[in-house]
């Protein structure tokens, strides 16, 4: 899969950062002395639990190099370092493991959280954003418009560009049964964005990426102006000419108890 390129990722910085500050304001800790932000990307939710903990030492851990070097550029002086978050180990136990939209990229959550949640020092919390958007229309097209056209051979199986997200009641009796106090819940997001082409623009740094990573310049081309046709019908222009994207995510914040 190509890299992850920060520049798209910020062209809706505001709306990505959003449920970063969302998440962090339902934290309990108050003086952290060590926090880790893993999958910081360029650094947008980074600078929040900086400013959140100023006495705290806030890393921040990214697998792609470029949104390391965006967040080294924006925020010199905060720590930031390559790692990937499959293996992550911090050098010492994190009073809080901040992970926002990045935990959906990766597979085997019981184990996952499980580890990470062992990672974390006496009253330690992790807190994890994530998107829950597989049922909406942008990802239901993305994938039909992926298996119907000249690129579906190059893609592959559509589905298995993102594994599903357990539901909330197996994130709180997984965290339960590790000996956290959780705090969990939802929350739908509708975005008003100029039309069908600013979706596509919005999910070319996120969800698209597994299925354009693969194709030619051409088919990526075809690809693109295709499934924008397709989310022209889905999202009908409002009155003022906007169209809104929905947006759900999951939240919880697990504080480790024992």
């Amino acid at each position: 899969m190509s890299d992850w390129n920060a520049a798209q990722y910020l062209r809706f910085a505001s709306e990505r950062t959003r449920p970063a500050a969302d998440l962090l304001a339902r934290v309990p800790l108050r003086t952290p002395d060590h926090v880790v932000d893993l999958g910081c990307g360029p650094g947008n939710a980074t600078a929040l639990l900086a400013e959140r903990f100023p006495g705290a030492s806030v890393v921040g851990v990214d697998s792609a190099p470029d949104m390391v070097a965006q967040a080294r550029h924006a925020l010199p002086r905060l720590r930031f370092v390559e790692g990937d978050m499959r293996d992550f180990h911090p050098e010492a136990p994190p009073d809080l493991i901040f992970a926002n939209a990045v935990l959906q990229w990766l597979p085997d959550h019981a184990g996952l959280l499980l580890r990470l949640v062992r990672q974390l020092a006496p009253g330690g919390c992790l807190a994890v954003q994530m998107p829950d958007n597989l049922d909406e229309p942008s990802h239901r097209l993305m994938r039909a418009v992926a298996a119907d056209g000249p690129w579906a051979s190059a893609i592959g199986d559509p589905a298995a560009a993102r594994t599903p997200i357990l539901g909330a009641g197996a994130y709180y009796d997984l965290l339960r049964g590790a000996g956290c106090a959780v705090d969990l819940w939802a929350t739908t997001y509708q975005h008003p964005l100029a039309d069908a082409a600013a979706i596509v623009a919005w999910l070319q740094a996120t969800g698209l990426r597994p299925f354009l990573a693969p194709l030619s310049t051409e088919h990526r081309a075809g690809f693109l102006a295709a499934y924008e046709r397709a989310l022209e019908a889905a999202y009908p222009r409002r009155d003022d000419g906007m169209v809104l994207l929905a947006f759900p995510r999951l939240f919880l914040v697990a504080r480790r108890t024992a």
